[in-house]
């Protein structure tokens, strides 16, 4: 298996820290609104290389964090006049609901920041007795960045470039521009914890450090989250991390690309951000899994307009090859088929294909969006097998057809029940057609799919008679009104 290190700018063979245990984190959401579609991507990536570890054989631990205290939460809390710890908490349980809603399991590890302040505080304070950080008169800590040499080397920025299209926090009593802050004073009415320094809360940047050292120790296999975290927040997490205890941080570096709506970059500034939640009231979660996963990881993501429908209708033919495959299996259920032991032998061999090249997809770097582009294939033979009606070809079919589902599960995907989801995709898409003429329609297609031609035939003359033509293909029919 190869993973792309950020750090490094390549792919490396996967080796973790410890035989056959990954150690894995990545920066969960600041909860100061509602789950957006680059949450639910980045939540669903990592979801996916954690699940594809375990496939792989390893014993894997995976955490996630909240950022559930900080400025836009406070400001939010001023806005709203809702405290900030009951603000945060209101905004976690909408954003698990949806993700529940979106089918991304929760990871093995959930953390807090405002759970662990006292890591945090001892965390900080072991950085100034180093003389990494040091506090000011007004109880903030900031961490010295001169005394890190190695300040730059995920992002390629050097010191004097550090400042570069970043806000920084002006404060005369910083030695430099560029320093952090790793502990806040408290201002009047703002939430807040005693400390060694005074009332005040955490940095953004201290919490992800802490809670990986609370959670794991002094170092990780992989640490993930979007590209725009690469500077400042993952430099920093190196620089306090590794200032305190003199290892490498994190093995593997991983950082998933930005969400753009029609070429732009998705902000709230612009307007044009996508709430998850609005999403899956009008598309499936796995439609919207299906768009996402088409593109690498590593690469943004460009959402226009047909981008959830176009992937909608393909998930609807695939799902439609699928029923055919039940609706053919249920009639052949009971009756005595004859099976050649040459028949076995094709339906295992689509059986380890599938599962084969899907690994070999995730190996390299956790491909998904060619494994996506191997199923218009799958799905492609599976059509011919049926179209020919022979016991051993439909054997092959059902093969191709339990395997796929059994190993695109782990992408979230063929988890619904065919038969559902394309009834639910026709009513959804369908224009006013009568509930008598649906009905009529689909009694004719069972009665095709048995081979019951003439009762096809009878059931097509009524629905001319009801104002509507049928025309068929492999995976389905369309009613047209005449």
């Amino acid at each position: 298996m190869k993973i792309y290190n950020s750090l490094t700018k390549r792919k490396e063979e996967f080796i973790p820290l410890e035989a056959h245990k990954v150690k894995m984190y990545a920066c969960g959401i600041t909860v100061s609104g509602e789950a957006h579609i680059g949450h639910g991507y980045q939540a669903l990536i990592y979801d996916i290389m954690r699940k594809y570890l375990k496939k792989s054989g390893y014993d894997v631990t995976y955490a996630r964090n909240y950022t559930d205290v900080d400025d836009k939460i406070i400001a939010k809390s001023h806005e709203t006049g809702i405290p900030a710890d009951e603000y945060a908490a209101k905004m976690i349980d909408n954003i698990n609901a949806i993700m529940t809603k979106f089918r991304v399991d929760d990871p093995d590890v959930w953390l807090k920041a405002t759970e662990n302040i006292e890591n945090i505080i001892d965390f900080v304070s072991t950085l100034i007795e180093k003389g990494h950080a040091y506090p000011t008169k007004n109880g903030d800590v900031y961490f010295d960045v001169a005394t890190f040499p190695g300040y730059g080397k995920l992002s390629n920025r050097n010191v004097e470039d550090a400042l570069d299209g970043v806000r920084v926090d002006n404060d005369d009593e910083k030695k430099n521009a560029y320093d952090f802050a790793l502990w806040k004073s408290a201002k009047e009415g703002e939430i807040c914890w005693d400390s060694p320094w005074g009332k005040g809360r955490p940095g953004w940047h201290i919490e992800c450090s802490a809670m990986n050292r609370a959670a794991f120790g002094e170092q990780i296999d992989i640490h993930g989250g979007g590209r725009d975290l690469i500077f400042p927040h993952h430099e920093n997490e190196i620089a306090q991390t590794e200032a305190l205890t003199g290892k490498p941080f994190v093995k593997y570096w991983t950082h998933n690309g930005l969400i753009k709506v029609n070429g732009q970059k998705m902000s709230k500034s612009l307007g044009n951000s996508l709430l998850l939640a609005d999403l899956l009231e009008k598309y499936s979660d796995e439609a919207i899994k299906f768009a996402l996963l088409q593109t690498n990881y590593r690469n943004d993501i460009n959402i226009t307009d047909d981008l959830f429908p176009e992937a909608e209708k393909h998930l609807y033919d695939f799902y439609s090859v699928l029923a055919v495959v039940d609706k053919v299996m249920d009639k052949l259920r009971g009756m005595e088929l004859t099976l050649e032991n040459e028949d076995a032998i094709r339906a295992a061999e689509v059986s380890e294909k599938v599962d084969k090249e899907f690994n070999e997809c995730m190996d390299d770097d956790f491909n998904t969006a060619l494994a996506l582009s191997n199923l218009f294939g799958y799905f492609k033979e599976m059509k011919k097998l049926l179209a020919t009606g022979s016991s051993g070809d439909l054997f092959v079919a059902l093969s191709y057809s339990v395997q796929i589902k059994k190993t695109y599960s782990l992408l979230g995907l063929f988890k619904k029940s065919p038969k559902e989801y394309t009834a639910w995709y026709g009513e959804k898409n369908a224009e006013d057609i009568p509930a008598e003429v649906k009905a009529v329609a689909e009694e004719r297609w069972l009665a095709r799919t048995a081979k019951d031609w003439a009762k096809s035939d009878e059931l097509r003359a009524k629905l001319a008679e009801m104002g509507y033509a049928v025309k068929d293909s492999k995976t389905g029919y369309e009613l047209i009104k005449n």
